[in-house]
């Protein structure tokens, strides 16, 4: 590969929402960055590249490969099936000539890596829009800097606005006109915005003009076109918002929309559909051999009630889940038509027809599901798979974030999941995994004392792996990396990963929520060891990516970050905590938990100084191996602290990063303290 990859080792954590006490909302004062300033950060950062001491060091790709990666959008030329656009969640864009054999990345020099949606117009393969910000409303999800447009099918590109919206969902460009595009625009994640909706420009995107805005809550994620008359376009709405303590998926403001004139006005369409405050993500397709057929998928967040006469009573837990609405006569009335419950939700809400048959619509969600009867009943399409790097995986990859269908060879299918891409060439009875992208999503990586020394880390739905430093990823090479795991999808959340310094047959590594293992490598065993809360006390709080560590000064002790700090001597096997609860203790909590630590250091000069971070911005400090601790963040910010370091270098220095992305605040928060955290100096 001739070409420098810089692969992105992201360090994410928790979230949550619901009903939230004011004492959470205090934490810190919403105050998101404006363009403006996003901007300049960009044009010193290119600067700062270009002046750096360090710039002629290049990075080297060094894998891994086969995992594949979270893909978001495919586009693929009409009439160039060979040629691909893939847009990554956090991997960036690339491009195929020749059907995924090799790839170039095409975006390295963009102001944003995370993308939403990609297309090509149909008159001219060599305009190609990209959407940045992808769509997803998780927790690994990135904001973008608006769309994008190259005439050059992707050689360069250029910054055509919107780049407050931070999150696209869908472009659709004109079938005739290249320079009419509309793009769909969910807005900020975090905080409430105004530039969100639907946006036209009828000059290549010199323009624009909002067509569709419901509110600084709402923004459209999904347009469609009558594939007989240009002007009649279909839009879906959704209401969505996150904290660092929870999310909404759902809201009034959530709906599905029509326009007879090209966008110029709308109407709500609900004649049969579910409306209200229950309303999640929704999904829209036009049959392209009938027009008057229109699907749509509905995340329906309204509680199932229990059966009459149930000695239960009232409403169940269980919420209803997906819906496929279908309409004979282009959305004038709806019409339920599954009969099962299905997968459907924030992060998984594609309906796709068949281009030579109406009653064929696929369901790309959690699992990939197709109905042959107009949308009544589904099975799960899995198929035989190969994989053209090696790959431990039988089964399709789950969690589906997009589908192109062919529309001259319907038995031609292009996914693309947290798996990566796969391709199929009869419907999906047998998929070719294309796992040759090195697109993983890194949450933490750690290192071995080997020579070469091993990478480790643990990735967003594609495990926990490890594998040699000094590989360079070439095309035409295998991928020497390894799972530590790999769970029977193909996949799995994995964090931080450690191997034993003194046994390298075993290697520690978590799920989520601090579920740790110790797995055996030689035997495959992997016992569970998370500490526990003893009878009687509170229930532990964990973060979504929960810290631990080996011991540098004993390898069969660890520590383990919970909302206290819990120590084991024996590898594991029994735990005891050593701090009482280090955050601040939070009396509500939303729908995933807060108050939780989120970085843990120990000092390499010193056995039993320790210091302890959390994502509401409280930071400890002990002496003596937990019998004693201080609060030392005064003069920090109230941020989610993403990573704390003790120097290596003098026993009284310490650092620490703070992150404002949970308030869509994108400043920078570098601290160091040369006084065990007693006063800070910011360094950014």
């Amino acid at each position: 590969m001739t070409k420098v990859i810089a692969i992105f080792c992201c360090l994410l954590a928790p979230l949550h929402s619901g009903q939230r006490g004011q004492e959470l909302l205090n934490v810190s004062s919403e105050n998101p960055t404006d363009v403006g300033s996003r901007m300049r950060s960009w044009r010193q950062h290119v600067q700062m590249e270009v002046e750096s001491p360090f710039a002629d060091l290049n990075w080297r790709a060094v894998g891994p490969q086969m995992q594949g990666g979270r893909i978001e959008s495919v586009a693929i030329p009409q009439g160039s099936q060979s040629t691909l656009y893939v847009g990554a969640g956090s991997g960036n864009l690339w491009k195929t000539v020749n059907n995924g054999t090799t790839w170039e990345p095409i975006f390295e020099k963009e102001s944003a890596f995370s993308i939403g949606d990609v297309e090509v117009a149909p008159t001219n393969p060599d305009i190609v829009w990209v959407g940045t910000g992808e769509v997803l409303m998780a927790r690994s999800s990135y904001s973008g800097t608006g769309v994008f447009k190259s005439t050059d099918a992707g050689s360069t590109w250029q910054n055509m606005g919107l780049a407050d919206t931070h999150h696209i969902g869908r472009i659709l460009i004109h079938p005739f006109d290249p320079d009419t595009v509309y793009v769909a625009a969910i807005g900020h994640l975090y905080t409430f915005n105004s530039e969100r909706g639907l946006f036209r420009t009828t000059d290549g995107g010199q323009s624009w003009e909002k067509v569709l805005y419901i509110n600084d809550r709402t923004g459209v994620i999904d347009i469609v076109m009558d594939p007989t008359n240009p002007d009649v376009l279909y839009a879906t709405a959704w209401e969505r918002s996150r904290k660092a303590w929870g999310h909404t998926a759902h809201g009034a403001g959530s709906g599905v929309y029509k326009s007879s004139d090209g966008g110029d006005s709308w109407q709500i369409l609900a004649n049969g559909l579910p409306t209200g405050p229950h309303v999640g993500r929704i999904a829209i397709d036009v049959a392209p051999s009938n027009p008057e057929v229109v699907y749509v998928l509905i995340d329906n967040h309204e509680l199932i009630p229990n059966p009459a006469g149930s000695s239960r009573g009232g409403q169940n837990t269980q919420r209803i889940g997906g819906e496929v609405y279908r309409s004979n006569d282009r959305g004038a009335s709806w019409q339920k038509v599954n009969e099962e419950r299905l997968s459907a939700g924030y992060d998984f809400c594609i309906v796709k027809v068949a281009p030579d048959n109406e009653n064929t619509v696929y369901l790309p969600g959690n699992r990939f599901m197709v109905s042959e009867d107009g949308g009544h009943t589904y099975r799960q399409i899995e198929g035989t798979l190969v994989h053209l790097l090696p790959h431990g995986s039988r089964v399709l990859h789950l969690d589906m974030h997009d589908l192109w269908i062919d529309p001259e060879n319907p038995q031609h299918l292009v996914l693309g999941n947290d798996g990566g891409l796969h391709i199929s060439y009869d419907r999906g009875e047998s998929w070719l995994h294309i796992n040759n992208l090195p697109i993983g999503e890194f949450y933490a990586v750690g290192v071995d004392m080997d020579t070469p020394y091993n990478i480790y880390g643990g990735t967003q739905d594609d495990a926990a792996l490890f594998g040699p430093s000094n590989h360079l990823v070439e095309w035409d090479s295998q991928d020497p990396w390894q799972h530590v795991y790999l769970d029977r999808w193909g996949g799995g959340d994995s964090y931080f990963t450690y191997r034993d310094p003194t046994d390298s047959n075993v290697i520690y590594y978590e799920h989520q929520f601090g579920d740790l293992r110790r797995k055996n490598m030689e035997d495959g065993t992997a016992p569970r060891i998370r500490p526990t809360a003893e009878e009687g006390e509170p229930e532990l709080r964990t973060n979504w990516m929960t810290p631990f560590f080996i011991s540098r000064y004993n390898d069969r002790t660890l520590y383990y970050g919970a909302n206290r700090l819990f120590k084991t001597l024996d590898r594991g096997d029994t735990w005891s905590p050593i701090s009482p609860d280090l955050t601040s203790q939070p009396a509500t909590q939303g729908n995933v938990p807060f108050g939780t630590l989120t970085s843990l250091s120990e000092s390499p000069l010193q056995p039993g100084l320790l210091y302890a971070g959390a994502d509401d911005g409280y930071m400890h400090v002990t002496f003596n191996d937990g019998e004693d601790w201080t609060r030392i963040d005064t003069g920090l910010p109230r941020k989610w602290i993403s990573r704390v370091v003790a120097s290596q270098h003098d026993l009284a220095t310490v650092y620490v990063s703070l992150t404002g992305y949970r308030e869509d605040d994108f400043s920078s928060y570098l601290f160091r303290s040369i006084d065990f955290g007693a006063s800070w100096q910011s360094i950014s």
